[in-house]
C-alpha cells in the first residue's frame, strides 16, 4: 500500500502534491502555518509533546493519525489515553501542582471550573487571535456556543477547545414491542415508569438499564421532579439533596433500577448497559448519545432495526437533558505551550474533525460537522434524527443553564455522594429519605473541606 505523505499548511494537513502547488502559487513565506519558517522545515523538530486524553471513540480515531502530524511538524507526540477515572485522578493531581508532565490535556467537564478558575490552564485567546499561530480557517466560531461556554473562565477567556459534546438522550431497544402493547415512545416520567413496568421481562429482557454513574444519569430525573444538586449553582452551592423533590426523584429512579433493571444493575458500567441493550436483554435506557447511538450499528446490534430514540423524559418541572463538554487545554506548567497549541488546533481543526465524523465519530462540536450530510444521514435511523435530539438538548441546556451544577469546582465530591445514595436505595440498605439525607450531610462536609462556604 502506498502511504500518502502530508505537510502542514495553514492549520491543515495536506498531501505533499497539493502543498507544492499551493506553495508555488502563494510563495513559500506562508506555508506550514508558520510564516517565518521555510518550506521544507520541520517547525517543531526536536519537541516532544506529552499529551493525555481519556480513552474514547475520538482518541481511538486520533491515535493512528498522529504520525501524520509528527511527520509534518517534526514533533514527537506521546499520546496517553487511560480510562476516564484514572485520567481524571492523574490530571487533577498534575494540574493542581502546576507540573510540567503534560503539554496538552483533556479539560474534563466536571473539573472544568476547578481547573480553569484555579489558574491551572493556559488562556487560548492569544493563540486563537494570532494569525501567525492560527489560520482564519480554524474558525473558532464554528464550534457550538453551548460547547464553548463551559471552556470559558470567569475572565471570559477560552481555556479549552471542545472535541466532544455529549448529551443524555433516551432509547428503546425494542420499540416494536412497545408499539404492539399500544404505547408510544415514553415522553414523560410517568409514561417512562409505565413503559418500564409493561416491558419488564417481555422477550426475556429487563425493562430499564443505565450505567452506575448516577451523578450523570440520575440528574435529568432529579431536575424533572423539581429538585437540583445545589440551591443555585454556581453562586449558592448549598446542597439540596434532601429536599422533598430530590427524595421523590431518588425513590422513582431507584424503583426503575430495582424493580425493572437486570440482576446486578448497580454494577453496570456504561459499556455493559449498552451491550445489554444491543443484545436485546434490556428495553429502555437514558444515557449519553455516544452510547445509545450504538444501538443503530447493524454490525454489532441485534436491535438496530427496532430501536427508537427520544429526548430524556420531562417531569413536572420540565425537561433537563444532561450535557457534557470535553476539550483540549494547555496546562499552565507546560514547557511547550506553542507546540501544544499547534497540536490542539490540528486535533480540533475542521479537517481532522471532518475526518473523524466521516469515520463514524458521533459527538461533533463544530456546527459544520453537525450540519454535514455525512453526519446527518448517519444519524437518521429508523425514522429518528439523533442529531436533532443532540442539538435540541445542547440548545435547551444553554437556554436553561441547568448544567451549571456540574462545572462547579466541588461537584466531583458531591457526584460521589449521589452515586453512593442511589446504590444504597437500590440495594435496600437505606430508604430514599435516609440515603439522600446522608448524601446531603456528607456533601456539606465535603464542600466545607474544599473551602466552600455553606
Amino acid at each position: 500500500m502506498t502511504r500518502t505523505t502530508y505537510h502542514y499548511e495553514g492549520g491543515l494537513l495536506v498531501p505533499r502534491r497539493k502543498l507544492l502547488v499551493s506553495a508555488l502559487a502563494a510563495g513559500a513565506g506562508s506555508v506550514l502555518g508558520f510564516p517565518a519558517l521555510a518550506l521544507d522545515s520541520k517547525p517543531l523538530k526536536g519537541v516532544t509533546l506529552n499529551t493525555s486524553l481519556y480513552s474514547s471513540p475520538y482518541s481511538k480515531l486520533l491515535r493512528p493519525w498522529i504520525p501524520e502530524f509528527e511527520e509534518a511538524t517534526g514533533a514527537k507526540v506521546n499520546f496517553d489515553t487511560p480510562g476516564f477515572p484514572v485520567y481524571n485522578q492523574r490530571a487533577d493531581l498534575e494540574l493542581s501542582t502546576k507540573g510540567a508532565a503534560f503539554d496538552a490535556v483533556n479539560v474534563t467537564f466536571i473539573y472544568s471550573s476547578r481547573w480553569i478558575n484555579s489558574g491551572w490552564l493556559t488562556p487560548l485567546d492569544g493563540y486563537i487571535n494570532d494569525p501567525n499561530k492560527t489560520p482564519a480557517s480554524f474558525d473558532v466560531n464554528d464550534f457550538l456556543e453551548g460547547a464553548l461556554a463551559p471552556e470559558r473562565g470567569r475572565d471570559g477567556q477560552l481555556y479549552g477547545i471542545p472535541w466532544q459534546a455529549e448529551v443524555t438522550i433516551a432509547a428503546a431497544s425494542r420499540f416494536d414491542v412497545l408499539k404492539q402493547s399500544g404505547l408510544a415512545f415514553p415522553d414523560t416520567t410517568d409514561a417512562w415508569l409505565e413503559a418500564a413496568k409493561l416491558l419488564n421481562r417481555k422477550e426475556r429482557a429487563a425493562g430499564f438499564v443505565t450505567d452506575n454513574h448516577y451523578g450523570w444519569t440520575f440528574i435529568p430525573f432529579l431536575q424533572a421532579f423539581g429538585g437540583d444538586v445545589f440551591r443555585k449553582a454556581p453562586d449558592d452551592l448549598f446542597p439540596t439533596l434532601d429536599s422533598p423533590e430530590a427524595i421523590a426523584a431518588a425513590d422513582y429512579f431507584a424503583r426503575l433500577l430495582r424493580e425493572y433493571g437486570p440482576d446486578g444493575v448497580v454494577s453496570y458500567t456504561s459499556d455493559q448497559a449498552v451491550q445489554s441493550l444491543k443484545a436485546g436483554r434490556s428495553h429502555l435506557s437514558v444515557q449519553g448519545q455516544i452510547n445509545l447511538s450504538q444501538l443503530a450499528d447493524k454490525s454489532s446490534s441485534k436491535v438496530a432495526a427496532s430501536a427508537a430514540w427520544g429526548q430524556v423524559p420531562k417531569g413536572v418541572a420540565g425537561r433537563f437533558p444532561g450535557t457534557a463538554i470535553h476539550g483540549w487545554g494547555i496546562p499552565v506548567g507546560s514547557k511547550n505551550k506553542d507546540a501544544a497549541w499547534q497540536f490542539i488546533r490540528w486535533a480540533t481543526s475542521k479537517e481532522t474533525l471532518q475526518r473523524a465524523v466521516a469515520a463514524g465519530y458521533g459527538s461533533p462540536t463544530r456546527r459544520s460537522d453537525i450540519d454535514s450530510p455525512t453526519y446527518r444521514e448517519r444519524q437518521r435511523v429508523n425514522g429518528y434524527d439523533i442529531a436533532s435530539l443532540v442539538t435540541a438538548s445542547v440548545d435547551l441546556s444553554a437556554k436553561q443553564g441547568h448544567m451549571k451544577y456540574r462545572t462547579v469546582a466541588a461537584y466531583p465530591q458531591v457526584d460521589q455522594q449521589i452515586n453512593k445514595a442511589i446504590e444504597l436505595i437500590v440495594t435496600g440498605q437505606r430508604t430514599p429519605e435516609q440515603a439522600m439525607k446522608q448524601a446531603q450531610t456528607a456533601s456539606i462536609a465535603e464542600l466545607r473541606r474544599a473551602g466552600v462556604s455553606v
